[in-house]
């Protein structure tokens, strides 16, 4: 093959390959379709690679298919020598096509074909995604399971959502319909707690939709979010669904308890029992921080702190993870304990702590190769009940030696 003398017009000036898509850009000078389409998207300013022309924002790449043709020809006739056959590439996605299948998203009997086909489409390449972007499949979408939600409709939500996130980008547009859609908050509620086909992927992709809705949601869409949605976030969390599920549950209710009475709504929910009963499971290490994270956010109210001592093993799971999971769960274990020995220490929740090892622990982070401001947390809780805590053999000695009274 290398004693074969390609033409040099076969050649992309951008990747010195052969091509296999060639298009024409308006200065009239010919790529690759995938190279000149991978230099517009990183560039700044898009030129032609060649010319260093500024080249306009809406300009087209056209098909050369002669040159295609020529190319084609030519890698047959060549391929006892090891030439590949360059295969017919597919066309390029236009929006009249797009359109027409938006179109079809209001007709009853046409709108699952329509799903199915524009599903192909987002997964065949991430320049079709673009073009469905652009010609407002997102908002689409979104109307089209808002009417699914408010006429109890569940066929198509498993195509719909799938499609929905992998197109999302988050533009002005978007974030104005998301951030007073009431209605679409609802919808993926409601949506959590159906009974459907394929639950673990529709409940998984309503999960990943409703992360990136909450990311975009305004602070009076997130005030009113109702006590439906946290139990929903919640069942996920006791279900299982998925890592992916999981994962995202855990990182709206931590982004959403910083909103209005939220902190108290997801308390209502049981949240702090569910956390606890999970973490006793031993998740994995990243669950664990986002649980311990979101914990450390509900203990700093007072009915968070009271459903946390209500749980008889919630202080030797907390103690339990300090020092061996991550400087993260560290950090919010200790403020956990900081805060309930501040605020809610009762003497039975002191006697606990020394029993079950939490003492200990905060005896062993002032000595461990942590971060000073995690040592000064931990000896502001020792020093806060060490008139109690002295008595214990086991560190009697240790703190009358650095915190006399």
């Amino acid at each position: 093959m290398d004693e074969i003398e390609i033409p040099q017009y076969f050649v992309c000036p951008i990747s010195l390959q052969i091509m296999k898509d060639p298009v024409t850009e308006v200065t009239g000078i010919t790529y690759d379709r995938e190279s000149i389409e991978q230099w517009l998207k990183t560039a700044k300013h898009p030129t032609c690679p060649v010319t260093k022309q500024l080249l306009p924002s809406d300009s087209d790449l056209t098909p050369n298919h002669t040159l295609r043709r020529l190319i084609q020809a030519w890698s047959a006739a060549n391929a006892s020598n090891g030439m590949d056959r360059i295969p017919t590439p597919k066309s390029p996605l236009s929006k009249s096509r797009v359109l027409k299948l938006i179109r079809e998203f209001e007709v009853p009997n046409l709108y699952i074909n329509a799903l199915k086909k524009m599903e192909v489409l987002a997964n065949d390449n991430e320049g079709n995604r673009k073009w469905m972007e652009e010609a407002g499949v997102t908002k689409a979408l979104i109307l089209l399971l808002i009417r699914c939600y408010k006429e109890g409709r569940t066929i198509g939500l498993e195509e719909a959502l799938r499609i929905l996130y992998l197109i999302w980008n988050p533009t002005c547009e978007i974030k104005d319909l998301v951030q007073e859609n009431y209605d679409f908050i609802d919808c993926l509620t409601w949506i959590l707690g159906c009974e459907i086909e394929n639950p673990v992927t529709v409940k998984t992709h309503a999960m990943l939709v409703s992360k990136r809705v909450i990311e975009v949601a305004n602070t009076r869409l997130l005030e009113k979010l109702k006590p439906e949605f946290f139990k929903e976030m919640l069942r996920v969390l006791k279900l299982k669904i998925s890592q992916q599920a999981t994962k995202s549950a855990l990182q709206i209710l931590k982004e959403v308890c910083r909103w209005g009475r939220n902190k108290s709504k997801i308390v209502e929910a049981n949240a702090i029992f569910e956390l606890i009963e999970f973490e006793l499971e031993k998740p994995e290490k990243n669950i664990t921080e986002l649980i311990s994270n979101l914990q450390a956010h509900l203990c700093s109210c007072a009915d968070g702190r009271a459903q946390f001592l209500c749980h008889a093993g919630s202080i030797a799971m907390v103690a339990k993870r300090i020092l061996r999971v991550s400087p993260a769960t560290d950090d919010r274990a200790v403020h956990i304990l900081s805060l309930i020995s501040k605020y809610s220490a009762t003497k039975q929740f002191l006697l606990e702590m020394l029993r079950v090892g939490a003492v200990t622990k905060l005896c062993m982070v002032i000595q461990a190769d942590c971060e000073p401001y995690l040592k000064e947390k931990g000896r502001g809780v020792l020093r806060l009940h060490s008139s109690l805590w002295n008595d214990s053999p086991c560190i009697a000695v240790y703190l009358l030696t650095r915190y006399q009274r």
